[in-house]
């Protein structure tokens, strides 16, 4: 996907190897969680500066779709996009890509600035909010074919 930017990478931990002899379901969602993590770091909400802020961010929703099995010791990496944005939330786009640049599974996530000197939503701090603006951000006409989709059962026509 254009537009996007690295965030995290790793390999496939053999502890995180399943009974089907791939990925378990659950490190999928472990490795969305250290890429938003990650991207906390970016923009400046590390240890550092959620202490400097008081300020953190919180996972509102999420959405992992599966789309090919990794295998242990795997390289795995993960691309991050802003969808839509606002002064204290963030619609993500999350892509797990393997060695080969495959996409592995996706993690749509919204997520919300928290002031944690109250506990409620605030907007992000000046210094955050000069970060998040230099992140790559999609035009709605350009999302990914994925992204805001409510999941259910196809019916045949």
């Amino acid at each position: 996907m254009t537009g996007s930017k690295q965030i995290w990478k790793g390999h496939v931990l053999p502890e995180w190897v399943d009974y089907n002899g791939h990925m378990n379901d659950a490190y999928y969602a472990l490795v969305f969680s250290y890429s938003l993590d990650a991207l906390m770091d970016e923009i400046g909400l590390d240890e550092e500066g959620r202490t400097a802020y008081t300020y953190t961010i919180f996972t509102l929703e999420a959405h992992i779709k599966y789309v090919k099995e990794a295998h242990e010791n795997e390289e795995l990496h993960t691309n991050v996009t802003v969808l839509d944005r606002d002064e204290k939330r963030m619609h993500l786009w999350f892509e797990m890509k393997n060695q080969e640049d495959a996409t592995v599974a996706t993690s749509e996530q919204m997520v919300m600035g928290i002031d944690e000197s109250s506990g409620r939503p605030a907007p992000f701090p000046e210094a955050v909010e000069t970060e998040v603006k230099q992140l790559p951000k999609l035009a709605k006409e350009s999302w990914p074919a994925g992204a805001n989709k409510p999941m259910g059962i196809r019916k045949k026509k």
